[in-house]
């Protein structure tokens, strides 16, 4: 009979918590799936603790040997756009955010050798820099998802008229690249994301 009720405790405190996994587990993965590109925003702003939470975030990707390549630099000032996004076709949507987020990348890594950690840094080229920035940015626009807002990636590299015009008007180091630009803000608009599962898109075993 003790040996029941012990039993019976034991799967009493664990049913909340299986049950508040579940709740959790639903939760990330609803937020994956309601991420959509918005692309009119409201006049309310976006706060700057809220920014900070989005930055937060954007750390947090994985990135190859923990280089952590990126850098960000964080707008608000709407008269200095027509300059820095000269080359830009988004500029309506740049405009009408709250904040805008340009996501940088250091294209090299300096380390001293893995095999004599001893020895004096040297700094080398980041093959991976690009990886790491796409996974930057996706965690950006899926915790700009989580607080009710709207976040919309645009492309900067590969395109050089854009790369440049960054590069040169936020005097960014000859070794970083802007690689995209991210504007926030609350939606004007009830938008609704994409269906994008196509089960014949997966191969399991070989193609």
């Amino acid at each position: 009979m003790k040996k029941i009720l012990v039993t019976f405790i034991l799967i009493s405190m664990l049913a909340p918590c299986s049950f508040a996994q579940k709740k959790d587990t639903k939760a990330v993965l609803n937020n994956i799936h309601q991420r959509k590109s918005v692309r009119t925003y409201s006049d309310k702003k976006v706060s700057d603790e809220v920014v900070t939470e989005l930055l937060k975030a954007a750390m947090a990707a994985p990135t190859g040997m923990n280089v952590q390549p990126w850098y960000f630099v964080v707008l608000r000032d709407t008269s200095q756009y027509d300059r820095i996004f000269e080359s830009n076709g988004n500029m309506r949507m740049f405009k009408e955010s709250s904040v805008v987020i340009v996501l940088c990348a250091d294209t090299t890594v300096t380390r001293s050798p893995r095999n004599n950690p001893n020895a004096p840094a040297v700094t080398t080229p980041n093959a991976i820099w690009r990886d790491d920035m796409g996974a930057c940015t996706e965690n950006l626009l899926l915790a700009a998802e989580a607080y009710g807002l709207g976040a919309c990636w645009t492309a900067c590299y590969p395109f050089p008229d854009r790369m440049n015009s960054i590069k040169k008007h936020l005097n960014l180091p000859a070794n970083v690249v802007p690689y995209s630009v991210v504007p926030i803000g609350y939606p004007r608009l009830d938008e609704k994301p994409k269906d994008k599962w196509k089960p014949e898109k997966v191969h399991y075993g070989r193609w």
